[in-house]
């Protein structure tokens, strides 16, 4: 599954908005590597730095409040069953400076449930074609023509906290289904 989280600072300086971000990103890739999530499944998707104004109601001019550093990251999670330890791990090291903005489950390796996807295709497309086969009274030849087409379907996901702070965060991950379609033509002897 993957994880994507941001560390968001409003500081009084580009500068000090900009360390204080770099701090709280290093406490958060240290949780991640206490949390055996290694370096190659961390990425940084974006380092910001902008000026942020507060807008009066009455129209006037926009005032200066501060300037906001962000990184946001995708992160890798191998192991489905530590994915809610992560969160809380990712939301501890960064405080109230952290968000998590999504959870998106995927396969790693779905190469065994294609390849069962993929028999179970090819078997039906066989007893569909020696059904009208026999229907029509001819016999099947060899394979003429196939084409497959396999796509990993989505799914919702849902994630469930309890509002107490020592409750543990809980992901469900739900079932990820891989699907292939086959269209085989055969000769007809």
């Amino acid at each position: 599954m993957r994880i994507n989280a941001t560390v968001s600072v409003l500081g009084t300086t580009s500068k000090s908005a900009l360390a204080t971000s770099a701090t709280t990103s290093s406490a958060v890739r240290a949780a991640l590597t206490v949390n055996k999530v290694a370096t190659k499944d961390v990425a940084t998707q974006s380092v910001t730095v902008y000026p942020e104004y507060s807008y009066p109601q009455d129209g006037g001019k926009p005032v200066l409040t501060g300037y906001r550093a962000s990184q946001s990251f995708d992160i890798t999670i191998r192991s489905a069953s530590t994915a809610g330890a992560v969160v809380d791990a990712i939301v501890e090291a960064g405080g109230d400076n952290v968000q998590i903005n999504g959870v998106s489950p995927f396969v790693l390796d779905n190469n065994k449930a294609t390849e069962k996807a993929r028999a179970y295709a090819v078997g039906r497309a066989k007893a569909k074609a020696a059904s009208y086969a026999k229907l029509l009274g001819i016999k099947l030849g060899r394979v003429i023509y196939l084409d497959e087409t396999s796509t990993p379907s989505s799914f919702p996901i849902y994630t469930s906290a309890a509002k107490a702070d020592s409750a543990a965060t809980v992901v469900d991950l739900g079932e990820q289904k891989v699907s292939v379609s086959v269209t085989v033509r055969w000769a007809i002897n």
